[in-house]
Parts: structure tokens; sequence; C-alpha cells
């Protein structure tokens, strides 16, 4: 795949996560399993390709936490049971929408 496919996905990955979110806060999400699971999958998804980027769009674009959107993914799938949900909400809320604008740009 492609860097331009795989930040394509991870662009529309963030536009599900909004979309299952929104209108909510951290109560009401911890409240709804449907959205904690669609987040948590979705962000496992979207560390599974930001792990497939080539170097060089890594090296180019340091502003994006290429390694610790991975380095979540792999806490996501090999303790899933364990994930913080504070931590994800965290993310949802504070580090997402960022995320978004910095990938629309390449």
């Amino acid at each position: 795949m492609e860097n331009r496919q795989i930040i394509e996905k991870m662009i529309a990955l963030i536009d599900r996560i909004e979309s299952y979110s929104q209108g909510m806060d951290y109560e009401t999400f911890m409240a709804n399993n449907m959205a904690v699971d669609a987040c948590v999958f979705n962000l496992s998804q979207l560390g599974e390709l930001a792990g497939k980027v080539d170097d060089v769009v890594e090296e180019l674009n340091p502003q994006i936490p290429w390694r610790q959107i991975y380095g979540l993914r792999n806490r996501i799938v090999h303790d899933y049971e364990g994930v913080n949900l504070k931590l994800v909400w965290e993310i949802i809320e504070s580090d997402l929408h960022e995320l978004k604008d910095e990938l629309e740009l390449l």
C-alpha cells in the first residue's frame, strides 16, 4: 500500500472515531460499550497504518508522532483488557483533531 493510501485511511479512521464519540463526555463514553469498542478498534487500526508509513515520510514529518501511534496499537492489541480508557478518551478529545489536520496537510 502506498503512503497516500495509508494517510487517507488514517484520516478516515479518525473521522469514524470522531463520529462514534461525538457529543459525548468521558462518563457517557465509558457507559457506551459500543462506542468504546469501536473507538479502541479504530485506534488500533490507526496504529497499524502508522507502522506502515515509509521511513522517509516519518523523517520528513516529525510533527506526527508515528511511533507513539503505533505504540498505542501495540498496547491495545496485546493488552486489550488492560487498555487505559481514560488515556483513550484523552487521545480522542485532545490529539485526534490535530493529528487529522497534520495528516491532511500531507
